[in-house]
């Protein structure tokens, strides 16, 4: 095996749209007091600086462990030398656009305000299906899946209208004898429910759908744009921020790790050494870090708000990129692959294809859940083999080369993030999303796509959490209105259980 590149995890971009986002009008360095902290410069933290300095608020300070904006929008380049590509290792796609009638998605707003390269990924249409033994055409099990996904989601719109409880997306399958049936419709599933939505909570991942693809259901529009913008898909996030802030309101490459909060204030240290006090902090960490105890919080989070944090997961997604000197894959965007083995490099996408990068040679293979979290604790070496194992199953007659790179996403390692995004897993409990999104002690907040009811784990989730909670930390700014949002106290069942179970 010959390889000339090998790497992993997020390499920091030296781009022209990095240096442009980082050239803050200069006012000098940070101060060590201010009104509010924003802890974590990604797409919440930066709407929600945003919304302080709309309304006349600039004493504020956003600070990020990075060297740039963005948060889980990260960019790489990927590839030899004369064949770079900036691949994205986290969000591709704005899911949703503009249902024509004025319900626009945010993201969408934003990337047309920035000029953004981006390109409708015909995730559905223009794909190509393969087993072990090789190609297999099996799209009309596959089309039968798609259509199993959405009348779940139908009959799940029906049990939220009612009350029912909610219950496991498979065990909604089951209940409604669905189940897949044979390896065909295994992988179909895999790419209809863990590839997309990825959502083990049956209710959650129908209203997410419906509030991001159905216009019919207050959603934007069935259409995912996919970046292909060189400067980076965080470029948005970052152009945005250069429009307004100063260099006294960024404190970079800082990661947190101590937040001592009451009644009357913040305290917020850094692990570079920085003490900074705020009369407000909002939080925009993700669920991962605060599972983790990466920050340390002075005193304890309440167990209410502890336990609203445990109970959503913090899903793995881990993308492998490889590239070859020639192509000999697919003609289509995307391609499926049905092993013995459910989960094993299942979903591939063409880079190189004529609508992406063509000439870039790149090929990316995506995991989840368990499968995500073996890979990335796999050797590089290992990886390539099991992953070129699988394309040499998929073309079983052509002579197929090692790669010349290859590079593998590593979120649930990360420090700064522990984990791609956020999850509701199996049963939404109503009470724990509130908890989740509560103030405490009136001065710390909370935003972000975990925090968002609709849009959890999606770009438009955090940009709407950001601005919302945003808007009333402004009102306790300028002491119209103060209103901590509730919560408080754990969840507890509508029916007691069993007086036989009580001992």
């Amino acid at each position: 095996m010959c390889l000339i590149n090998l790497s992993r995890g997020f390499v920091l971009l030296g781009l022209v749209a990095s240096t442009f986002a980082q050239n803050f009008t200069n006012a000098g360095a940070p101060p060590s007091n201010t009104k509010v902290l924003i802890l974590g410069g990604g797409m919440a933290g930066v709407i929600a600086a945003r919304t302080l300095h709309d309304q006349g608020i600039d004493d504020f300070i956003v600070v990020d462990g990075r060297v740039e904006l963005g948060g889980r929008i990260i960019g790489n380049k990927f590839g030899i030398t004369g064949r770079e590509t900036i691949v994205e290792m986290g969000p591709n796609w704005i899911k949703g656009t503009d249902d024509g009638n004025g319900n626009v998605n945010p993201v969408w707003t934003l990337a047309q305000k920035w000029n953004l390269s981006t390109v409708t990924s015909d995730l559905y249409g223009s794909i190509s299906f393969f087993d072990y033994n090789g190609p297999n055409n099996y799209s009309e099990a596959f089309y039968q899946r798609v259509d199993a996904f959405n009348l779940a989601t139908s009959v799940a719109r029906e049990r939220l209208q009612n009350n029912e409880v909610d219950m496991d997306l498979v065990a909604g399958y089951n209940l409604m004898r669905i189940n897949p049936q044979g390896g065909p419709e295994e992988v179909s599933d895999y790419y209809v429910i863990d590839f997309n939505p990825a959502e083990t909570s049956w209710l959650a991942s129908a209203w997410r759908h419906n509030f991001t693809y159905v216009p019919e259901s207050g959603g934007f529009s069935d259409v995912n744009q996919m970046c292909i913008d060189q400067r980076g898909f965080a470029y948005i996030v970052q152009a945005e921020g250069a429009e307004f802030l100063k260099s006294n309101q960024v404190l970079l490459n800082q990661t947190v790790n101590y937040i001592q909060y009451s009644d009357s204030g913040v305290s917020v240290q850094t692990t570079g050494g920085y003490n900074l006090t705020a009369d407000y902090a909002l939080v925009t960490f993700s669920v991962g870090v605060l599972q983790h105890d990466d920050v340390v919080f002075e005193p304890e989070l309440p167990i209410w708000k502890r336990e609203a944090v445990s109970s959503m997961e913090m899903a793995e997604y881990t993308k492998i990129f490889l590239q070859f000197n020639e192509t000999f894959w697919f003609s289509t965007q995307m391609g499926l692959y049905g092993d013995q083995e459910r989960g094993k490099y299942p979903v591939w996408q063409s880079l190189d294809h004529v609508d992406f990068f063509p000439g870039s040679g790149i090929i990316v293979t995506t995991v989840t859940g368990n499968y995500a979290r073996y890979a990335e604790g796999l050797n590089t070496s290992v990886l390539q083999d099991e992953v070129m194992g699988v394309l040499r199953n998929m073309y079983p007659n052509t002579t197929i080369p090692d790669p010349v790179d290859i590079h593998i996403s590593t979120w649930g390692s990360n420090q700064l993030y522990r984990g791609a995004y956020p999850n509701w897993g199996p049963s939404f409990v109503p009470a724990h999303s509130d908890n989740l999104r509560a103030t405490v002690d009136g001065r710390l907040w909370f935003a972000g796509d975990a925090t968002s009811l609709k849009y959890f784990g999606l770009l438009q989730g955090a940009y709407f959490e950001g601005r919302d909670v945003a808007q009333q930390i402004v009102a306790c700014v300028k002491g119209t209105q103060c209103t901590p949002i509730p919560g408080g106290g754990l969840a507890v069942n509508a029916q007691p259980y069993p007086s036989s179970l009580v001992v």
